[in-house]
């Protein structure tokens, strides 16, 4: 009789943790040897196309270089078309829905065409990186390890967080920036025994990477030195420039998103365009051309000192990365994030030297901490950009300003930009992540959202009776009191009026509460309610952060009501989401959503009554603020959100019975 392994394991009485270990060896080893493999198809396509073919037409001038990136965005439409689809999200932000809303469930199958898309990608010139790929490879093996053997959802959750970190680890040759990624951007959180699990399947890695690769770091750098307590003031300029070159750089890959998904063509097609353009580029900055790790190398080593190049390749990093990103090439932003820091860094490391020649300032040193700056600033996850640098560099010497500049350009981007890279496209669909979990239902609503702004408030002089009569006239229980400059002083309450036992002439200055609790208006409804409850208050100032002083507007419990509606709402449309993200992982179809609109052929009519094809499935109505699977009786309304799966003709059919106008209804229009 065959007995499962599983019983097997209960017989011998294996314990979770060997199991568990036992897992991540294999993930750790299956990572590296796919990432490993995923070079040397990068290095494949890169001989192919941009040197064999490269060198061919070059023959016929140098500006034919612009079909090699042409030619190779044909290809990865072609790839993505028929193999990969459409997906809900891009690279990483993908594998952190998942672990938040869908326990870690990934489309592993697509795994294979989605690392040759991205090999491609890179080999014709494309303007980006090869370590979200190498992301995806780990996270993809530990989810596929993970549902085939059956493992509950937060093991899951932990297998795709160790894959993530023996890809970083694979593709970087950096184990300990890996298990950092996985703390700071996948997990946002981490217990003991996850954490053993994750850098167990980060060193495997890193091991199997120096066992083929060698152990020499990514980059090769002299050594470097801090001569001066005075460079930490240009080191400071270099977080002040890295934080908005980040931010910009963030808006930049959305924006282009955006662009290219309204581009009115066939979805195969947007990566030859975004190929034209990187290839026009290219011909006058063909170091532009893939991740660039050469061209970091040449900065950081001293072989490049033209200021104007650097800052003209950074430039256009900047922008093809999100043109190319955008128009559907395979890749991801880490790699093109380090080479914008290095051009920033090593020019502004050029001009210091010219300026301050008594420092003996090194460019290269420059360069390599502009790299973490812009790489912390637009993935928010300032450790892991520190470790990265450190370990990719094998040099301490320069972790004084390393870590200096990362601070500064971190919370100069998050100023500007709250959310990274990756979080951004979540926050764009809905959906609010933090410690790698959803946020609770309160912690989603800012008191800015719900407050009464430029509330009515009484003057410090004003009188007792006067003020009384005001309350009773406009039926509220208690007002702001300003100074006569306009700053706020106190809140006067009935309460407050009724024990002060007032005279005649009493002025609200001298009764009304003067120890205020405030709020602001970036500060969350839930952190503001916990506050009113332990003073036992019914309303609270909300004040500038700049100054405490300065009146902005005023939080009631009716406001705190209004805002748990407002949550609710937000908070049935993330369950819509995740149930989106469940079914296309556990189903392998792209899960599709469409409103109805008034007067389609389903509008007003029973499920049972519609003609909807055979391959579709109905998964679940959003109407308002409610959630629910729909029956055969349920009636179909205009406004509601569908969320269906199929594909091909059956997909465009229900598109029709949701957005064509009835039959009656056009006839009556035209006549």
């Amino acid at each position: 009789m065959k007995i499962s392994w599983f019983r097997w394991l209960d017989r011998y009485q294996i314990s979770d943790s060997a199991v568990l270990g036992a897992v991540a060896l294999g993930l750790g080893l299956a990572t590296g040897i796919a990432v490993w493999l995923f070079k040397g198809m990068i290095l494949l396509s890169h001989n192919i196309l941009l040197e064999r073919l490269g060198g061919f037409l070059e023959t016929y001038g140098v500006w034919t270089i612009v079909f090699i990136p042409v030619i190779g965005g044909l290809i990865v439409g072609l790839i993505q078309f028929h193999f990969i689809g459409v997906e809900r999200h891009h690279g990483v932000a993908g594998i952190i829905e998942s672990v938040a809303l869908s326990g870690g469930r990934l489309r592993y199958w697509r795994i294979p065409a989605k690392s040759v898309a991205s090999a491609v990608s890179i080999g014709a010139g494309a303007s980006v990186g090869p370590e979200d790929p190498s992301v995806q490879i780990g996270s993809n093996f530990g989810s596929m390890f993970g549902s085939l053997l059956r493992m509950s959802e937060e093991r899951v959750r932990t297998l795709v967080a160790a894959g993530a970190a023996a890809g970083v680890a694979s593709a970087f040759n950096a184990p300990i920036a890996g298990v950092f990624f996985a703390v700071e951007i996948i997990l946002g959180e981490i217990g003991t025994n996850a954490l053993g699990i994750v850098v167990l399947s980060s060193v495997i890695a890193s091991v199997f990477t120096q066992a083929v690769s060698g152990t020499q770091p990514a980059f090769r750098v002299p050594a470097y030195a801090f001569n001066s307590e005075w460079e930490l003031i240009l080191y400071f300029v270099l977080g002040l420039l890295a934080g908005p070159v980040s931010a910009l750089y963030v808006k930049f890959l959305y924006g282009f998103q955006d662009f290219f998904h309204n581009l009115k063509m066939p979805s195969w097609g947007k990566p030859a365009v975004a190929g034209l353009l990187v290839g026009a580029v290219g011909i006058f900055l063909p170091e532009i051309f893939g991740e660039g790790y050469h061209v970091i190398g040449d900065v950081l080593n001293g072989r490049t000192t033209v200021v104007r190049l650097l800052f003209a390749l950074m430039i256009a990093k900047l922008v093809m990365t999100p043109v190319s990103i955008g128009g559907g090439f395979a890749g991801g932003v880490f790699a093109p994030a380090l080479f914008i820091g290095s051009m920033l860094g090593g020019g502004v490391g050029l001009v210091a030297q010219s300026l301050f020649p008594s420092l003996n300032i090194v460019p290269g040193a420059f360069a390599m901490v502009g790299m973490a700056a812009v790489l912390a600033g637009t993935v928010h996850a300032p450790l892991t950009a520190i470790l990265l640098l450190f370990e990719m560099t094998r040099d301490y010497r320069i972790i004084l300003p390393l870590m200096f500049a990362v601070v500064i350009s971190f919370l100069i981007s998050r100023y500007i930009e709250p959310d990274s890279v990756y979080m951004l496209g979540l926050a764009r669909k809905g959906i609010r992540i933090e410690r790698g979990r959803d946020l609770e239902v309160l912690e989603r609503i800012t008191v800015g959202e719900v407050m009464t702004e430029s509330p009515p408030f009484l003057r410090e002089n004003t009188s007792v009776k006067e003020a009384l009569d005001y309350m009773y006239k406009h039926r509220v229980h208690g007002v702001p009191v300003l100074t006569s400059n306009g700053e706020l002083c106190g809140i006067v309450t009935m309460h407050d009026v009724r024990d002060s036992g007032w005279e005649e002439n009493e002025t609200i200055g001298n009764v009304c509460t003067r120890d205020l609790t405030v709020t602001y208006p970036d500060e969350t409804i839930g952190a503001a309610l916990r506050r009113m409850s332990v003073r036992d208050i019914g309303r609270m100032p909300v004040v500038s952060r700049e100054n405490p002083k300065f009146l902005v507007g005023l939080l009631r419990r009716s406001d705190a009501i209004r805002a748990y509606d407002i949550a609710l709402k937000r908070h049935t449309l993330l369950r819509h989401r995740a149930q989106q993200a469940r079914l296309g992982a556990f189903s392998g179809v792209e899960v599709q959503e469409i409103v109805i609109q008034s007067g389609a052929e389903c509008d007003g009519r029973a499920v049972r009554d519609v003609a909807l094809p055979r391959d579709c499935v109905i998964a679940s109505v959003r109407r308002g603020s409610n959630l629910f699977i729909p029956r055969g009786e349920t009636i179909l309304k205009a406004g509601d959100v569908l969320v269906f799966i199929a594909e091909g003709e059956a997909r465009n059919s229900v598109i029709e019975l949701c957005q064509k106008r009835k039959e009656t209804d056009l006839g009556a229009t035209e006549s």
